[in-house]
């Protein structure tokens, strides 16, 4: 299976960077370089910039049903060429073929939904309360040029769900996507190119993050920033972005608590959490990390969670049947050491996992581990692997007490069969998205987002649109 080269998408164009740099990319499966990327500099962000600014004032003009058509098109590329793309993507990233297929698949129902949205973007009449003949009015615009910053864990759906909502309301966007797996989001641009979209609407670079953010946010082309990335880095650009007037949608890091109680279905749990926990080898914002089980049930759960651990089979994504890919990079395989020493340190037990495997690629066991102290860096920091850490509650207050005790509020998981228990968890647990006896199952039109520090806006939803639009006011008086 082939890898491409990426080049860089400007003005319509697919090109290398002006000075010729490429960074090299690595297959985690193997640590081999498997292919290079375009490397941008100040001049191609130039370029960029002013491509994207002459491509929103044609794109904001163009009504929205002929921008779903475009929209609609793009995504059914996307799913002609699904089979394609899950093969780049998984030589890049490591998922399994099957978690990568989806993710191209997920793509075009975001894409979708957010083309039928935008044509559901209403401004209103408002009656005066001075005059009958004045007429007030309430519009509507797109922002304009927006700078879109995405990781590498999910690199299409990060990116399409910032492009759909912007595209929908008529922006202009310019994506820095990760270098480490270029060449999946330069399919997905690539499928609106193929679609008609407009010449600069659409702009894609790569290169030195810090160099392009520190470029991009302050330029008065652009007007907002949406980033998915960690919470320290997240906090930083919106601070670059808040001295320069910019709009912000930070989706940062979580650290997803699990309550299970002790009428919870057991079996229910293990399966829906644990598929949660291991999925892209729990590289994922949204997923189970702190696991607070009942102390009448936490040694049944944990024996069947370990059971659960130990049938996934591991290995390099491209093998039929492969359930969990490697890490993406050495740098997960060095926390995962050392998340699992600390826990020790401190009294934590190993159940099962908690080594590298083998000696190539970034393969590193599905592991749990059990009594984990609160004092333990994995109930503290987010793992970002696959990594499930153990703890027993007595009371659901106080399970609903250590889910809140961190400064973050992505997401969270609950197991129970009572509707009490269930209505006291939907309203005191802390997160912008709880799932409750089932896995995430995120989807186009409802809310995506964090509370706290894991960010604010939403990349869901008839909320996502609002972020891509301003709201003004007009009054005319009949005269």
């Amino acid at each position: 299976m082939t890898y491409p080269n990426t080049q860089l998408f400007i003005d319509g164009q697919w090109q290398d960077a002006a000075d010729g740099r490429t960074l090299a990319v690595f297959n985690p499966a193997t640590g081999r370089e498997i292919g290079r990327v375009a490397h941008a500099g100040i001049a191609d962000l130039d370029r960029a910039l002013v491509a994207a600014q002459k491509g929103f004032e044609k794109w904001r003009d163009v009504p929205a049903a002929e921008r779903a058509k475009i929209m609609r098109k793009a995504a059914a590329l996307m799913r002609e060429r699904a089979g394609e793309i899950a093969g780049v993507l998984t030589q890049e990233q490591g998922k399994p073929l099957i978690e990568a297929k989806g993710e191209a698949m997920a793509a075009a129902d975001i894409i979708e939904w957010f083309a039928d949205e935008g044509q559901r973007v209403y401004g209103r009449i408002v009656p005066s309360r001075y005059n009958i003949a004045h007429r007030q009015m309430v519009l509507k615009d797109p922002v304009g040029v927006v700078a879109a910053f995405t990781p590498w864990n999910f690199p299409i759906n990060q990116v399409v769900r910032k492009m759909a909502a912007a595209l929908a309301t008529g922006c202009a966007m310019i994506v820095k996507a990760p270098e480490e797996t270029p060449a999946a989001p330069a399919a997905l641009i690539r499928a609106f190119a193929d679609a008609g979209l407009p010449v600069g609407v659409l702009g894609l670079v790569y290169g030195s993050p810090a160099e392009i953010s520190n470029y991009l946010i302050p330029h008065p082309i652009v007007r907002k920033i949406t980033f998915t990335g960690s919470t320290p880095v997240g906090k930083q650009l919106a601070a670059l972005a808040g001295k320069h007037m910019k709009r912000v949608t930070m989706e940062l890091g979580g650290h997803a608590p699990v309550i299970v109680c002790e009428d919870a279905d057991l079996a229910l749990a293990v399966k829906a959490a644990g598929g949660a926990k291991f999925r892209n080898a729990g590289q994922v914002c949204i997923a189970p990390t702190r696991f607070l089980v009942h102390e009448s049930v936490k040694a049944e759960f944990a024996q069947a969670l370990v059971k659960h651990a130990a049938s996934l089979k591991v290995g390099d994504g491209l093998t039929e049947g492969i359930q969990m890919g490697p890490l993406a990079n050495p740098r997960r395989l060095t926390a995962m050491a050392e998340f699992t020493q600390d826990a020790v340190k401190r009294g934590a037990q190993v159940a099962h996992g908690g080594a590298r495997i083998g000696d190539e690629g970034n393969f590193w066991q599905p592991t749990v581990l059990t009594d984990v102290p609160l004092d333990a860096k994995v109930f503290n920091d987010e793992p970002f692997g696959p990594m499930a850490a153990i703890r027993g509650f007595n009371t659901l207050e106080e399970a609903i007490a250590e889910s809140n005790r961190l400064p973050y509020g992505l997401a969270g998981y609950a197991f129970t069969r009572s509707l009490k228990n269930a209505d006291l968890l939907a309203r005191r647990v802390e997160v912008g998205m709880l799932w409750m006896n089932m896995p995430a199952m995120p989807s186009a039109e409802m809310p995506f987002g964090g509370l706290k520090d894991s960010g604010y806006g939403s990349e869901g939803g008839p909320e996502a649109m609002e972020a891509y639009l301003n709201t003004r006011a007009v009054t005319i008086a009949n005269v």
